[in-house]
């Protein structure tokens, strides 16, 4: 009966659709027969280009409407179906501020990882967690602060002085191992679509930015030209020629007179012209206002954005944007000049798919079982156990033994989760202290005692002491002491501190010293001190007291479980510090001086107390055979002597024929963390080329210096302390130019 009604042409598409299903499954069928739909606005059309799309949008929109997208937080425009979008999110080390997500290690760790490919994973785990919650996000309407994915991270700023409280965001004190962990952080994070980008990533703060965090709303850093080029832009340099960041902050501060959001040399000659940069620059929040109310470069709030527009600042986190109107009325600035930073901000918007149809974006697939999953938890504790650093082991006291008879824990950082955290973190509903993870690790027969013992940063209230006893009185006693980020962090996060999240004391607080000297007092018993901390924590005092020192940073939530792998000798401690620890506060130059002279493992003549690159091992390493050829290729064999599987870091430094006189004493070039087994020996290779040895002269351009160059490989900074501590021997060789 069907047949009889259908007409011959009916009848043969029924049939070849009959086939098709044959032939496939039922999603094909529906791609099959989806039906485009016609965009309601030219610009909304994915066919074009961007650019093409963006220049239509833009001839869309009214003055008033063009200066409110330049805002962090950009109203819908529903005439033109736009949505509301908020700039302002953070993923330090995982997605910040924005509910349950991976607590990953804070960043200061990774860079005591010496690991760029995992921290690439690292990376690619919190965009995959990003872009999960924002496709969560979009189902029940939530576009606010923190909910987006153009991400303000990596915070890729030269830990230059140990006082700063936020440099436990940055990598460390070096600019060739901040930019490689940097570089590897914006490409785990922005993704390799060849249309797309996964999450945004912005390099801040640029630049010359360190503290003190009291002052940066007013203060100018002065720098010379050779450190500028050295030591603070190359980080940046590379992350927009090599990684292709999408965004770049300016900072608080002026640099060289000129407020950083206002500076036509940092932004437009260094930053846009030579490096090429395309991305868009956003102001850090509220330094356009500081224009006016704290540097005195304007006047108005009018001048102040017409300063920041003109030299680059593409979007505005904070207020004076809305005033471009008049500044626009008043001549200050042109329309066309409004067109230019929107096209600088829309690229950035279309690049993340923003304005496509759900399901276009490949990145739209991402579900929520990502956040926080097992496999990201597990990585999370792999950052942790490979960040941590060993800096004393007198006579192999660890690894502890399992089944210890008796064992005691105090501190004030045992039980504490604040201490996991560091500043700029997510949420997670599960979180490992390091009294859990001791407690977890050990034998079901082994007696364990607790008690904090100690006020974290004050003296007990109570004079009675049930502790320092017991603790002397153990097979060994695990001492957790240090700081977190209630005592160094930004202006108004660091609620202990006195100096508004920076520090004028390096030492523990004093009475965690004299709690540590009182168990000591008491017995000879191991005693080992596990710090917590992201930065330099000076304690000559009691470097000798103690049987054990491990620095632990600010771990993240399996960061306990982590730290009992090294203690227990699950694993073995491969961590290096990334910053020089001085012994003393003394040692350093004045905090508001920018240059050089004195200051990190470079420039410092002084003694230290722990070396930059320093990290003791279980296991014992041996390096022979170094050799450069003729195309400057670095071979070294290198020997694990001991019976345990272990990490090293391998470190090559160079010293140029003015070395401590205008050039570094020394200068990392590269890195590389290798496994060896027991007794096995690898030969690593380092494809250096003539430009590894550049120089820099007062002018800030790169020289060859004629003369011998000396090549080091190392497992520390090669230096006669490292050796003093325990670092393996160094070895090294020599090339002529």
């Amino acid at each position: 009966m069907i047949l009889k009604i259908l007409n011959k042409q009916s009848l043969l598409i029924l049939i070849l659709i009959i086939c098709y299903s044959c032939k496939t499954d039922n999603k094909e069928i529906i791609t099959v027969e989806k039906k485009e739909v016609k965009p309601k606005f030219e610009w909304q059309n994915a066919a074009l280009t961007n650019e093409k799309r963006i220049d239509l949008l833009i001839f869309e929109l009214t003055l008033e409407e063009k200066a409110s997208q330049l805002l962090d937080v950009c109203p819908a425009i529903e005439r033109l179906d736009i949505p509301e979008y908020n700039w302002w999110n953070e993923a330090l080390h995982g997605v910040a501020r924005n509910g349950r997500a991976t607590v990953f290690p804070q960043a200061i760790a990774f860079g005591a990882t010496f690991d760029d490919a995992l921290i690439e994973r690292v990376a690619t785990a919190i965009s995959n967690e990003a872009r999960a919650k924002y496709n969560e996000a979009i189902k029940i309407g939530n576009r606010s602060k923190f909910a987006g994915l153009t991400f303000w991270s990596p915070n890729i700023n030269i830990f230059r002085d140990a006082r700063w409280g936020r440099g436990q965001e940055t990598y460390g004190e070096d600019p060739f191992l901040t930019s490689r962990i940097g570089v590897a952080f914006v490409k785990g994070l922005q993704g390799n679509d060849p249309k797309y980008i996964k999450a945004a990533a912005c390099a801040k703060h640029y630049a010359v930015h360190s503290g003190p965090e009291e002052f940066r709303h007013e203060f100018n850093a002065v720098v010379n030209k050779k450190d500028l080029f050295e030591t603070y832009l190359p980080a940046f340099e590379a992350l927009v020629k090599e990684a292709k960041v999408e965004g770049v902050m300016g900072a608080y501060n002026r640099t060289l007179g000129a407020p950083c959001c206002g500076s036509p040399y940092l932004l437009q000659d260094i930053l846009r012209d030579d490096w090429g940069f395309k991305g868009y620059i956003v102001s850090d929040c509220g330094a356009i206002s500081d224009f006016h109310k704290f540097h005195k470069v304007t006047n108005t709030p009018e001048e102040s954005a017409a300063l920041a527009l003109k030299s680059g600042t593409t979007i505005n986190c904070g207020n004076v944007y809305k005033t471009l109107k008049k500044a626009l009325n008043q001549k200050l600035i042109t329309e066309e000049l409004i067109d230019e930073r929107l096209k600088e901000s829309f690229i950035t918007r279309f690049k993340l798919g923003l304005f496509d149809p759900i399901g276009t974006n490949p990145y739209d697939a991402i579900t929520s079982e990502v956040v926080d999953s097992k496999k990201h938890r597990q990585l999370a504790k792999e950052v942790a156990q490979k960040s941590i650093v060993l800096l004393k082991n007198k006579n192999n006291i660890l690894p502890l033994k399992k089944d210890i008879r008796n064992l005691y824990i105090t501190g004030p950082s045992a039980s504490s989760e604040e201490v996991l955290l560091g500043n700029y973190y997510g949420l997670t509903s599960s979180t490992q202290t390091i009294l859990d993870g001791i407690v977890s690790k050990v034998s079901p027969g082994t007696t364990i005692n607790y008690k904090s013992g100690v006020l974290p940063y004050q003296k007990n209230v109570n004079p009675i002491d049930w502790t320092t006893g017991e603790a002397a009185s153990a097979d060994a006693c695990i001492a957790v002491m240090g700081i977190s980020g209630l005592m160094e962090g930004e202006e108004g996060e660091a609620l202990a501190s006195g100096d508004k999240g920076d520090r004028t004391r390096l030492k523990l607080p004093q009475n965690q010293i004299d709690f540590i000297k009182k168990i000591r007092r008491k017995g000879d018993k191991p005693l080992i001190l596990v710090l917590t901390g992201g930065s330099p924590i000076a304690i000559p005092e009691l470097h000798d007291l103690v049987d054990a020192v491990v620095f632990v940073w600010y771990p993240g939530e399996e960061g306990g479980n982590a730290v009992a792998d090294v203690l227990f000798g699950d694993v073995s401690p491969s961590g290096k510090l990334p910053i020089t620890f001085p012994k003393s506060i003394e040692q350093l130059p004045p905090y508001e001086d920018y240059n050089m002279a004195g200051r990190t493992y470079k420039y410092m003549s002084q003694e230290p107390l722990y070396p930059f690159g320093f990290g003791l091992s279980y296991a014992s390493f041996e390096y022979k055979n170094l050799k450069i050829d003729s195309d400057y290729t670095v071979t070294v064999d290198i020997t694990n002597t001991s019976d345990v599987i272990s990490e090293e870091v391998v470190q090559l430094y160079i010293s140029s024929p003015l070395a401590g006189k205008v050039d570094p004493i020394f200068d990392l070039k590269s890195f590389k963390r290798i496994q060896l087994n027991p007794k096995e020996t690898q030969t690593i290779s380092f494809k250096l080329n003539k430009a590894s040895f550049n120089q820099f002269n007062k002018n800030g351009k790169t020289i060859i210096r004629d003369g011998v160059y000396n090549i080091y490989i190392s497992s520390s900074l090669p230096s006669q302390r490292s050796i003093d501590l325990g670092a393996s021997k160094f070895i090294k060789t020599s090339i002529e130019f």
